[in-house]
C-alpha cells in the first residue's frame, strides 16, 4: 500500500508538525525499524512492555522519510511528521481507508475453534473466482488486522479476516474498522473462558464480529441456540448444521458428504472438517460461485502447517494436532482419530485458559471420551490432563501418566510398535513439538 501526506493525515486526522516533502510523494507504512525501508513513514505502536516510540531515531537512520508520533518531539532528520493522540487508532484508521479506497468483497471469520481452518476453506473457494487475499496464519488482533488489509494489493477482489479476542471489544473493534461484507461464526464453545469468565461473555464477544457488518450482506454462523441469543444483526442471517449433511464416506485423509442436493469432498478427515467446510460452501453461494467452482476449492483445501500433521519419526506414525486445545476441539480430534486409526495411542496434554473451573473441564473431556466406549491407550501429560486420564482409568482404559515430555518421548520410543499410530493433542503451553524431537534425536541423549 502506498498513500500521499494528505490521505496519510484525512485517514488519521493527524495534525502535521512537519513536512518537507512534495504533496505528490507517496509513502508505505512500517511499524518496524528492523525492516523498515527508504522512504518508509514509520508508525510507533506501544504494548505493556515497549513503546515504539523510542526508536524513531533508529527509524529515522534507517532510511524513513518521517513517523507518526503522539508527542510533540520534531527530530531534525525528519521530512514528515504527524501526530496523533494514539498511534493504534492511527493504525486502525489507515487500514479502514485502505480497505474501503480498495473496496473487495470482504469476508470476517471468528470462532472458539476451527476460525483459521475456515479461513482457509473459504479462500481456496473464493479464489476460484476471486483474486483473494487473507489473514496470515493465525495473525487475528487488531495489530495482525492491520497488516492483513494494508498488505494486500490494489487489485484484490475478495479479502479475508480471521477473528481472535482476548476479551469483550476486541472482535468488535475489528468488525467496525474492517466493514465486511459477510462475516463467519464457526462456532461458540469454551475455549478462553479463562479470560472472559461465561459461555454468555465468549458467545457475545464472538457476536462482535457482527458490529460492523454490512445490513446488506450476510452472517453465516453454526446453528447454535447461544449464538442466536447473543446476535444482533438486522440483515440476513444463514444457519448450518451437521445435521443437515449426509456423510457418505469417512476415512483417512478424505471425508465425502452431501449438502443440500451437491456432494462434496474433503482431502482431509473428521466431522468437525466436515461442519467447517459448510461455512464455505454458504458463502461461496452467496457469493455467486457454482457448485461445481466450491467443489473444486474444498478439494485443493489440505491441513494447514502444525494442524494434523502426520510423521514418520523414527518408524513410529505420529499425528501432531497440539497446535492448540481447547475441551471441544480435544474431544472432536480424538473421536476422529479414534475412528479411523487402527491400534490409536492418545497422548494428551493440559489444556490452557480455562479458568477456575479447569479442572472440571478437564474431567468432562475424560469422561467424553470414555463415554465413546472404543477401545485406545491413553497417555496423559501434566497435572490438568491427569484429571483425565482419573476418569478414562474409571472406564477401565489403559492410561499412562506421565509429568513431562522427555517421560512421554521415552515411553513412546520403548513401548509402541509400528502397527500402532500416536496423535498428540494439548494446548500451546504444551510444546508437545518436543516430544517429537526427542523422539527424532533419542531420548537417552
Amino acid at each position: 500500500m502506498m498513500f500521499k501526506r494528505e490521505e496519510l493525515i484525512t485517514a488519521t486526522g493527524a495534525e502535521s508538525l512537519k513536512n518537507e516533502c512534495g504533496d505528490a510523494v507517496e509513502y508505505s507504512i512500517s511499524t518496524d525499524t528492523r525492516t523498515i525501508q527508504k522512504g518508509d513513514i514509520y508508525l510507533p505502536l506501544k504494548g505493556e512492555s515497549f513503546d515504539g516510540e523510542n526508536f524513531i531515531e533508529n527509524a529515522l537512520k534507517a532510511g524513513a522519510a518521517g513517523y507518526f508520533t503522539s508527542r510533540d518531539t520534531i527530530y531534525p532528520d525528519a521530512q514528515i511528521v504527524l501526530k496523533v493522540n494514539s498511534t493504534l487508532d492511527a493504525y486502525l484508521n489507515l487500514a479502514k481507508y485502505y480497505r474501503r479506497k480498495i473496496n473487495p468483497l470482504t469476508v470476517a471469520i471468528t470462532g472458539s475453534s476451527g476460525k483459521t481452518t475456515t479461513k482457509e476453506m473459504v479462500y481456496s473457494v473464493l479464489s476460484q473466482k476471486f483474486k483473494t487475499h487473507k489473514t496470515y496464519s493465525n495473525h487475528n488482533n487488531e495489530i495482525g488486522f492491520c497488516q492483513t488489509v494494508l498488505g494486500m494489493d490494489t487489485d484484490t477482489q475478495a479479502l479475508i479476516v480471521e477473528m481472535g479476542m482476548r476479551g469483550l471489544g476486541e472482535i468488535e473493534l475489528i468488525s467496525t474498522h474492517l466493514e465486511p461484507d459477510y462475516a463467519i461464526i464457526t462456532n461458540s464453545g469454551t475455549a478462553h473462558i479463562g479470560r472472559l469468565g461465561s459461555l454468555d461473555n465468549i458467545a457475545e464477544a464472538k457476536c462482535e464480529i457482527a458490529s460492523g457488518l454490512n445490513k446488506n450482506g450476510a452472517l453465516i454462523a453454526l446453528n447454535q441456540e447461544i449464538i442466536k441469543k447473543h446476535l444482533n444483526y438486522e440483515g440476513q442471517k444463514i444457519y448450518y448444521s451437521l445435521d443437515d449433511v449426509n456423510i457418505i464416506e469417512k476415512g483417512v485423509s478424505h471425508s465425502i458428504f452431501e449438502y443440500k442436493g451437491n456432494t462434496y469432498k474433503l482431502n482431509v478427515e473428521g466431522d468437525y472438517n466436515i461442519e467447517n467446510s459448510l461455512a464455505a460452501i454458504e458463502l461461496g453461494l452467496k457469493t455467486g460461485l457454482t457448485p461445481e467452482q466450491i467443489k473444486t476449492g474444498l478439494e485443493s483445501y489440505h491441513h494447514i502447517e502444525k494442524r494434523w500433521e502426520v510423521k514418520d519419526i523414527n518408524g513410529i506414525k505420529i499425528i501432531n494436532d497440539s497446535y492448540n486445545a481447547n475441551p471441544d476441539s480435544m474431544k472432536a480430534s480424538v473421536k476422529t482419530f479414534i475412528e479411523l486409526y487402527k491400534n490409536p495411542v492418545v497422548i494428551l496434554g493440559n489444556m490452557g485458559e480455562l479458568g477456575e473451573n479447569e479442572i472440571q473441564y478437564h474431567k468432562q473431556v475424560g469422561q467424553a471420551l470414555a463415554g465413546m466406549n472404543k477401545p485406545a491407550k491413553y497417555c496423559v501429560v501434566g497435572s490438568l490432563a491427569e484429571k483425565i486420564g482419573e476418569e478414562l482409568e474409571k472406564a477401565n482404559l489403559e492410561v499412562h501418566f506421565f509429568q513431562n515430555n522427555k517421560e512421554t518421548a521415552d515411553y513412546i520410543s520403548k513401548n509402541i510398535s509400528v502397527e500402532e499410530t500416536v496423535f498428540l493433542k494439548a494446548s500451546r503451553s504444551m510444546k508437545f513439538e518436543e516430544i517429537i524431537d526427542y523422539i527424532r534425536k533419542g531420548t537417552n541423549k
